[in-house]
């Protein structure tokens, strides 16, 4: 009898011996948006990518509509290793790192081939090391698109017709700056209000690229979007120090890899929504203003760039100008 005893329990030990190791707790990733946005599409391409290629070593828990907080919580759970994963907008990084507030310049990116190719060139790399010296990790830049201006009150097509309107903006100096010389109020305010605010009249309007008001559903409650194109939105990729700093080189590998795959989600994600946005927001009642004085809109915005070459520099804004 106890040599059976002595059996089972040699045999159990060998069975827990060679039994593989548990996996890791999943990594907590958080964004703004819901997981149908471009948000939500980077943020599953990059849990695929990695599951896939460290053999499902790493999982990733995705927290959608800021479930884990507003863009600024985000990042200081980032910091403090409460949080894993994020997807954010320059909007909330510039309080952090304040030179990626130069991509929020106004007019300052001609298109879309023109803004990724100064985010994937020496200028973007640069930037990104940048989020080291805030305890962040960047790992790609990610992107919304273009942003537009929508409103309760009436259809834009001139600075003038933007006058006196209350538009929601980010915690963001730059956009605030171009939009008082336009003639608006500029009311910062945390994503997850934006949307009571719209339906009590708090304010007018907002401005988001039309991935945002295409996944938000802003057609259920704006009537007009005029197709402003004022400024380029990035997104940016970020892994906690907590986290990145515990990686080897070949899974510090499988990270950036994974953070260019979500990225490039992000940009087809775009790229579908600019082609066939349009065309759905019509069908759910929005009237488009699509003949915008872009030159009126410039003009306006003008007097910002002396403020903004103090704050970024005059040859960094060029360099990003001459880019080709």
């Amino acid at each position: 009898m106890r040599k059976n005893w002595l059996a089972i329990a040699m045999a159990s030990v060998a069975i827990v011996a060679t039994a593989p190791a548990s996996a890791a707790a999943p990594l907590k990733m958080a964004y703004a948006l819901s997981q149908q946005s471009h948000y939500g599409a980077g943020g599953e391409a990059f849990a695929q990518s990695l599951a896939k290629s460290s053999d499902g070593r790493y999982t990733v828990q995705q927290f959608a509509n800021s479930a884990l907080g507003g863009e600024r919580e985000v990042l200081e759970g980032l910091q403090l290793g409460t949080i894993d994963l994020a997807i954010v907008s320059t909007g909330a990084t510039l309080n952090f790192v304040p030179s990626t507030g130069v991509f929020d310049i106004p007019f300052l990116l001609r298109d879309l081939d023109h803004a990724r190719t100064v985010l994937d060139g020496p200028i973007g790399e640069g930037m990104l090391e940048d989020f080291s010296k805030r305890g962040l990790v960047a790992l790609a830049w990610g992107e919304q698109g273009f942003r537009h201006l929508t409103n309760n009150v009436r259809p834009v097509s001139t600075p003038e017709d933007a006058k006196g309107l209350k538009i929601r903006v980010t915690e963001n100096p730059v956009h605030i700056a171009a939009f008082r010389e336009i003639g608006m109020l500029p009311t910062p305010m945390a994503w997850p209000e934006v949307a009571t605010a719209l339906q009590q009249g708090t304010i007018d309007g907002q401005e988001n690229p039309l991935s945002v008001i295409v996944s938000a559903k802003l057609s259920q409650i704006q009537k007009y979007l005029s197709l402003t194109s004022h400024v380029y939105a990035p997104t940016v990729i970020i892994v906690s120090p907590s986290v990145y700093e515990g990686l080897n080189d070949a899974d510090k590998a499988l990270f950036k890899q994974a953070a260019v795959d979500g990225a490039k989600a992000m940009r087809d994600y775009v790229d579908n929504v600019e082609k066939n946005g349009l065309e759905q927001l019509r069908g759910e009642g929005m009237q488009i203003t699509t003949e915008i004085d872009r030159e009126a809109f410039q003009q306006a915005v003008q007097p910002a760039y002396k403020d903004y070459e103090k704050r970024y520099g005059a040859d960094l804004i060029k360099a990003i100008q001459d880019t080709k």
